[in-house]
């Protein structure tokens, strides 16, 4: 064989193994861009940066839905969530066990959803157009930074999000026992006022032993007087005859 036949074969052989390579490296890099896409919405403007947004409604059906995120505050100074907006719908915001506020703090970081976190309840979630798998709108507001928007994808509560769902929220939590002022004993049930032994039937008003027995001795009393009358009556017209 001839040395350029060789030379041609060796660099055809050259690039046909380029192309394969990059065409595996593409569509490896593709395939592996897809793996560690995060499903979570996120992004960073500023000092501020949210991650794992997702908008998590009620698989129970009361229309409630809260917004989950991780919001890091990446400045010298703390900052404050002022409001959770999604295409009209305003969160409502309760800050998480033992705080005043929805604080992010300079160097630190705010959760929203789960238990004793802070949370953003949208309370007219199914009103407001809210379906599972769709992409919405949301806007955060902080009070340095501004309106953040990005889109987060809407789930229902389970698996993995079922610990941040509405349930977990504060602001919908069932109202503790004895708090509900028609529930509580002795309002319309206490016992005594309504149906208190002695106030319709207390021995002695109506029935009381002796008050009947005391009537009888009287009208036993006149019955035998009217008697008497009658038959001295009948003496007296006796002896007039």
């Amino acid at each position: 064989m001839s040395s350029s036949l060789r030379r041609g074969t060796l660099a055809a052989a050259t690039l046909a193994l380029a192309a394969v390579s990059l065409t595996a490296c593409g569509a490896g890099n593709d395939a592996q861009t897809l793996r560690i896409r995060p499903d979570n919405a996120a992004t960073h403007v500023g000092d501020i940066k949210i991650q794992n947004v997702n908008i998590v409604t009620d698989p129970h059906g009361s229309g409630e839905a809260t917004v989950t995120a991780r919001i890091f505050n990446e400045g010298s100074k703390d900052q404050v969530l002022k409001g959770v907006t999604s295409k009209g719908a305003r969160a409502e915001l309760s800050p998480a066990k033992g705080e005043k506020k929805l604080v992010v703090p300079a160097g630190g970081s705010l959760e929203l959803g789960g238990k004793d976190e802070a949370s953003a309840l949208l309370a007219d979630a199914e009103k407001a157009g809210v379906r599972n798998g769709d992409a919405r709108a949301v806007t955060f507001d902080l009070s340095r930074t501004g309106d953040i928007k990005l889109k987060a994808t809407v789930v229902p509560a389970k698996g993995a999000y079922k610990t941040v769902g509405p349930s977990s929220s504060p602001s919908s939590q069932p109202p503790k026992p004895g708090t509900e002022q028609s529930g509580e004993p002795g309002e319309n049930g206490k016992p005594g006022e309504s149906g208190k032994p002695g106030q319709s039937t207390k021995p002695g008003q109506s029935t009381k032993p002796g008050q009947e027995g005391d009537a009888s001795s009287a009208d036993n009393a006149g019955e035998q007087g009217e008697s008497a009358s009658t038959g001295q009556d009948a003496q007296e017209g006796g002896a007039g005859h």
